[in-house]
C-alpha cells in the first residue's frame, strides 16, 4: 500500500534570493571566475569570492531539480519498527518523518563503542531492496559499506532512496519537481536526526555512496554543509561524457525530468555540470573511487570533473590533499581494498577513534 499523502509540502529555496540573479554561465570547466548580469567577468581569488560563485551553482542546479525546500530543523519524529542486536551493533529499522506525514524508511545503526561518536549517511546504489544494499542484503558483493562502517565505529543511518525500498510518497504528488530533490531533503532531515542522537558528534558527519547514491552523497554536501566529509563511488562524471552526452538516463522520473522537459537532454544547454558540484563542496574532503572501467561513468569524464575542481581547492583553499581520487582496473564497483582507503579517509576527517 503506499504511503498516504497528508499535505502538500510548501518548497522554498535555499538559494531563492540568488535564483533571480544568478546569470547564465556557458562554461563548466574553467570555474575561477564569477559571471556579471552586465556581462563582465570577475576572476576568483579568495574564498569569499568563492561563496558568490557557489550561490550561483546552487541555484543553476535549483533550476534543473526544483528548489530545496526549507528544512525546520527540528528534530524528525521517528518510528521504531524493529530493533535487534547484531555483532557489537544495536541495529534499528525506522521511519524518520521528512515532514508531517512524509515518513522515510531507514535502518540506523548505533555501535556499542561508547562515548560521542562520528555518522554517516549511507547511501545506496540503485536497487529494489533500497537501504537493504548497504547492510549485505544484495546478491552483489562490495555493497555492504553501511554495515562496515558501523563496525567501525560509526552511528551510520542508511534511508531508502525515495521509489526504492519500503513504500514512500510519490514525491511529485507532494509538489517536487524531481525525485532527485526529494532524496537531497529526506537526507537533509537525516542529517537532522543524526545531529540529535546523544551518541553523535554534529561537527563529524559524513556521507558515503556508490552509484546511485555515489552521486546523491555529493547532492547532499553540495546543498547541506554539515556533511563534513565525503565518499562518492562510481556516481559521476561530467555531462557531456555521460553516454556520450544523451542524457536520457538523468532525465527519468527516477531523476530530473526537467533535464528533457527544459535542456532537451543536451550537455551544452544545462546550467550546471559535476564540475561544479564538486568543486562547490570545496574545501571539505572528498573521496572518489572511479574504476577505469565504470561503462555507466566514463572515466574520462571523471578526469574533467577533477580538472575543473583542483584549482578550487588548490589555489582558493589551499586544501588540494582533501581531494582523493582513485582509479581501480575494474568496471562499476568498489573494491575491498579501495573501501578501506575510503574509511581510512572518512577516519581522517571525522576523527573516528
Amino acid at each position: 500500500m503506499p504511503v498516504p499523502i497528508l499535505r502538500v509540502i510548501p518548497i522554498l529555496s535555499l538559494a531563492a534570493t540568488a535564483l533571480a540573479q544568478a546569470p547564465p554561465y556557458h562554461e563548466h570547466g574553467d570555474l575561477l571566475y564569477i559571471q556579471e548580469r552586465s556581462g563582465g567577468i570577475r576572476s576568483v581569488q579568495s574564498p569569499k569570492d568563492w561563496a558568490e560563485r557557489r550561490t550561483h551553482i546552487l541555484a543553476h542546479a535549483e533550476e534543473v531539480m526544483g528548489a530545496m525546500p526549507s528544512p525546520p530543523r527540528s528534530t524528525p519524529h521517528v518510528e521504531v519498527i524493529e530493533e535487534r542486536k547484531m555483532d557489537g551493533l544495536l541495529l534499528r529499522k525506522i521511519t524518520y518523518e521528512a515532514l508531517d506525514g512524509d515518513p522515510v524508511p531507514a535502518y540506523l545503526l548505533l555501535p556499542d563503542t561508547p562515548g560521542q561518536r562520528p555518522a554517516v549517511l549511507a547511501l545506496h546504489p540503485t536497487g529494489p531492496l533500497g537501504k537493504g544494499i548497504v547492510m549485505g542484503d544484495s546478491e552483489r558483493e562490495n555493497r555492504n559499506y553501511g554495515e562496515e562502517l558501523a563496525k567501525r565505529g560509526y552511528v551510520v543511518l542508511a534511508p531508502d532512496y525515495p521509489t526504492m525500498g519500503d513504500p514512500q510518497t510519490d514525491p511529485y504528488e507532494l509538489g517536487y519537481v524531481s525525485t532527485t530533490m526529494k532524496g537531497i531533503y529526506n537526507h537533509s532531515r537525516g542529517v537532522d536526526l543524526l545531529a540529535s542522537l546523544e551518541r553523535v558528534d554534529p561537527e563529524r558527519i559524513g556521507a558515503i555512496g556508490h552509484s546511485l547514491g555515489g552521486h546523491n552523497a555529493l547532492f547532499i554536501a553540495l546543498f547541506d554543509e554539515r556533511i563534513r566529509a565525503v565518499v562518492t563511488s562510481c556516481g559521476f562524471n561530467s555531462f557531456f561524457q555521460y553516454y556520450g552526452g544523451d542524457l536520457t538516463g538523468w532525465s527519468s522520473s527516477k531523476y530530473m525530468p526537467r533535464i528533457a522537459e527544459r535542456y532537451g537532454k543536451d550537455p551544452a544547454r544545462m546550467p550546471f555540470d559535476f564540475t561544479e558540484v564538486l568543486a562547490a563542496i570545496a574545501p571539505r574532503p572528498v573521496f572518489i573511487n572511479a574504476p577505469v572501467d565504470d561503462s555507466n561513468f566514463e572515466v574520462t569524464g571523471v578526469y574533467n570533473c577533477l580538472r575543473a575542481a583542483r584549482p578550487v581547492y588548490d589555489r582558493v583553499f589551499q586544501a588540494g590533499d582533501r581531494l582523493v581520487a582513485e582509479h581501480p582496473t575494474c568496471g562499476h564497483d568498489f573494491p575491498t581494498d579501495v573501501r578501506e582507503r575510503a574509511y581510512a579517509f572518512l577516519d581522517r576527517y571525522l576523527e573516528a577513534k
